[in-house]
């Protein structure tokens, strides 16, 4: 049906470009807001009519003569309605959409994806200082930035996953001193435990490793304590090490694989931040005003000038930033998606500034970014804030134990990053129609128990004579399956994985609508093997789209 679709959008073309040259190259095809009125809409009568200076009703019925006097609408094309000022309605055969079942059943697990285009794609997500353990905020970031990449994956990019840790600065220092006081006795609630100290039990088991003198390693180091109280550095060094071992375990739970970890300190030691802020003296993008060393960023749309060097000598926080994706963009990096919480919204405008300023040939709007809000965390009807592993928020490993890693990635995917959100720790653990997870999982389980009844080669179902699939719920169910790739196309386009999320629910309520209303195992074998097919297909594609969330596609439930 695919295949279909693009040969009568070609019609389309054909048509509108006899009416008026060039016009075809807007040839597009819409979906009828009600499904009665036809599978596929077409506006373009309504857009050309003023141009052409013509009554766009009359320009519709010309299109619609024209398109019905081609093959391939006489051939796939059942009836073209003519609605309201221009509207025209296309009707498909019964043959036209059982295509999809085919095209499904012979792609598998390819059913959706484009070829390599040849182009390569960064994004930087969770991105956790090493102060502790991952908390449910930065597991709707691990999520957003796992299925954007496997998004992105599916339409022919070269994606590679990258993890940033500020492994430097003011939180570091405060989580060695407070490690530090642990292993000294010094516990929160003392006399001598700091304001800004961190007070999870976390604390007091990184301290105890390192009076035992422990081995910690991560994916990107290890380090071995030295057992000393007074090694304040190598406390800091430990520290780290052991939280990003924690934060390798959290990921590991949550099946999140990084291609590589780039540490803020490494733009230090490199001299790259250094060079960056040469790059801006020289572009004479800078002043001195009041000790301090500003950024003329206004010039590039932000609202104020911002300082890059305080008068003490250090540099603000977006100075690295803009080092940072520097480097990005030197490594090959055409495009970039940073994941970040809503709270760094402001630094878009400056690190933007900053590119465009150093004046090394990064384009304007690099690199993208998908913001995202924090996440409420409910059981038991009432609102959970505390951890006892964290002390002060909740984890990505609490959540993921009291239900799964399946509903965890769901759930956090199932709205706009933008939009607040409520994790339903009681609904999540539900095995009903209530909850999504459990919605669209069912139906695929369901799917596998039919074909394991049946019990024949699965394989013989790609050649089934489809011609008995005619009734409503089959069609809707199989124009379903065909808007599956062009969703996948969209979802990437926007950063929108949440849109896959609707529509795994949306074909999963459409199967569970066919699966009630014609029975699969009947006696009449071709009738059988066809609705087969199109269960199987159906199952493809709801394996496919999990997939692309990162969720499982269970046989048996």
């Amino acid at each position: 049906m695919l295949k279909i679709k693009q040969e009568l959008l070609a019609g389309l073309a054909s048509a509108l470009d006899t009416l008026s040259p060039g016009a075809g190259a807007r040839a597009a095809f819409e979906s009828p807001k009600v499904a009665a009125h036809g599978d596929f809409a077409s506006t373009a009568a309504m857009q050309l009519a003023k141009p052409l200076k013509l009554n766009p009703r009359q320009l519709g019925e010309n299109l619609r003569a024209a398109l019905l006097a081609q093959p391939v609408y006489q051939r796939w094309v059942s009836d073209i309605d003519l609605a309201g000022p221009g509207f025209l309605n296309i009707r498909l055969k019964p043959e036209a959409k059982q295509q999809i079942v085919r095209e499904v059943l012979q792609a598998g697990a390819a059913f959706g994806t484009q070829p390599s285009n040849g182009q390569r794609l960064m994004v930087e997500f969770v991105s956790a200082n090493p102060t502790g353990p991952l908390h449910v905020g930065h597991g709707r970031q691990a999520a957003l930035g796992d299925a954007i990449c496997s998004l992105f994956q599916t339409q022919g990019w070269s994606v590679h996953r990258e993890f940033y840790y500020n492994d430097a600065g003011v939180q570091i220092g405060t989580l060695a001193t407070s490690t530090q006081l642990r292993a000294q006795g010094v516990k929160p609630g003392d006399a001598g435990w700091p304001e800004a100290a961190y007070n999870g039990d976390y604390i007091q088991d990184i301290a105890d490793d390192f009076l035992a003198k422990k081995k910690v390693k991560s994916d990107d180091r290890e380090f071995t304590a030295s057992g000393d109280v007074n090694d304040l550095d190598g406390i800091r060094q430990f520290a780290v090490a052991y939280l990003r071992h924690e934060q390798d375990l959290d990921l590991q739970a949550f099946a999140v694989k990084f291609d590589h970890y780039y540490l803020e300190s490494s733009l230090y030691t490199s001299g790259r931040v250094a060079a960056t802020v040469q790059k801006l003296i020289d572009a004479g993008k800078t002043y001195e005003q009041d000790g301090a060393l500003w950024l003329r960023s206004t010039e590039y749309g932000d609202d104020k000038d911002r300082v890059m060097r305080k008068s003490d000598g250090s540099f603000t926080y977006f100075v690295p930033d803009v080092a940072y994706h520097i480097a990005k963009w030197e490594r090959g990096f055409s495009k970039v998606i940073n994941i970040q919480g809503t709270d760094h919204h402001g630094t878009i405008a400056r690190v933007r500034a900053g590119l465009q300023a150093a004046g090394v040939g990064i384009p304007v709007g690099y690199p993208d970014y998908v913001l995202h809000t924090m996440v409420r965390v409910v059981r038991g009807g009432e609102e959970v804030k505390i951890s006892k592993r964290a002390g002060s928020y909740v984890t990505l490993r609490d959540l993921i134990e009291w239900t799964s890693k399946d509903a965890v990635r769901f759930f956090l995917l199932s709205r706009k990053p933008d939009t607040e959100y409520t994790f339903d720790v009681d609904l999540a653990v539900q095995k009903n129609n209530d909850n999504p997870v459990y919605y669209v999982q069912y139906a695929h389980a369901r799917i596998c128990s039919v074909l394991a009844s049946w019990g024949g080669d699965a394989a013989t179902l790609a050649d089934a004579d489809l011609s008995a699939l005619d009734s409503a719920p089959a069609q809707a169910l199989m124009l379903l399956l065909a808007r599956y790739p062009s969703m996948l196309a969209d979802a990437a386009r926007d950063f929108a994985p949440h849109d896959v999320t609707f529509y795994l629910r949306e074909l999963a309520a459409s199967y569970h609508s066919y699966y009630d209303a014609e029975r699969i195992l009947v006696d009449d074998e071709a009738v059988k093997k066809a609705r087969l097919a199109l269960v199987k297909a159906t199952a493809q594609v709801l394996h496919n789209g999990l997939n692309v969330l990162g969720v499982s596609a269970p046989q048996k439930m």
